[in-house]
């Protein structure tokens, strides 16, 4: 059987919090062909973001392991760029130069200053960013700012494009915006990404498949659903679309009816006495306390 071009194999991660082992993640198993969109989708906690996190390089499982094209992952790397929700541009710096300073660290050995000037100029304009080279960060609005943070994560030219709610944080309008745009750009690149979402209809309109995960602790992928409507996609003809409107019922039928995870129901009902404690109502995120400033960070 032959090698798919990413492989997330038997995964688990326990953290250390305060001296007591939590589990956030077990045998979670994805496989994804070169220029696949996948979406992870599930309620808050279920370890979405770890999972992500692992395939950045930026957790060690603690069993199981990622393999991108024949390399298993181990560290952070320029072949998986992470567009997070806060664009997390470098106030100082201007549009151009934010992402200049992802593609001197990536090609200042293999392309001269001025193929780097044209290859930046490039990556902007397919973001529809080309004409606020020079202006600040402060100086443009939060969908610009997002657009730039994908430009720079796409001058990287990684393997695989990691998006942690990359749109999240904006308005209705420009969401909408950035959608078409990012559907766009992977007709014409050919990206291989895996997104986090809690949009159930920006998953079904993005997605070649859809992956749920189960509520945690030990979360795991309770399902995936192949997304099989045709390229390109029109959000207002697939609004009334009846297979999109379908998929869409499945995935809040898993969210609200089909979440929990049964390898877990013990632990969960063992932690009901202290349910009510507002210390452990706050560990409900996708990393523990302990390691969400360190993310943060």
């Amino acid at each position: 059987m032959a090698m798919k071009y990413l492989d997330i194999t038997g995964v688990g991660i326990e953290f250390d919090t305060n001296g007591t082992k939590f589990r956030a993640l077990q045998n979670v198993d994805l496989k994804m062909d070169k220029g696949e969109f996948v979406s992870l989708i599930g309620h808050s906690g279920c370890g979405k973001s770890t999972v992500l996190n692992i395939v950045a390089g930026l957790y060690n499982a603690t069993e199981g392991g990622v393999v991108l094209e024949g390399k298993e992952v181990v560290e952070p790397g320029p072949d998986r760029a992470v567009v997070f929700q806060n664009h997390s541009l470098m106030p100082w710096l201007t549009v151009y130069e934010n992402v200049e300073l992802a593609v001197n660290q990536v090609f200042r050995k293999t392309k001269s200053k001025a193929e780097r000037k044209e290859w930046i100029e490039h990556n902007l304009k397919l973001v529809n960013m080309d004409h606020a080279l020079h202006k600040l960060p402060g100086e443009i609005s939060g969908g610009m700012k997002q657009r730039v943070g994908i430009a720079r994560c796409l001058a990287m030219q990684p393997k695989v494009l990691l998006m942690d709610e990359p749109f999240g944080a904006l308005d209705a309008l420009t969401r909408a915006h950035l959608q078409d745009s990012l559907m766009a750009i992977q007709a014409e690149l050919g990206n291989t990404v895996i997104m986090i979402t809690h949009d159930v209809d920006e998953a079904v309109l993005l997605s070649d498949r859809i992956v749920m995960m189960t509520n945690g602790p030990a979360a795991t992928i309770g399902e995936i659903l192949d997304v099989n409507l045709p390229r390109p996609r029109d959000r207002l003809a697939l609004a009334e679309d009846p297979e999109f409107v379908h998929l869409r019922q499945q995935v809040l039928e898993f969210l609200y009816a089909k979440h929990t995870n049964p390898a877990a129901q013990a632990e969960e009902k063992a932690a009901t006495t202290v349910a009510s404690d507002p210390i452990v109502l706050e560990r409900s995120t996708d990393q523990p306390p302990s390691e969400a400033k360190t993310a943060a960070a």
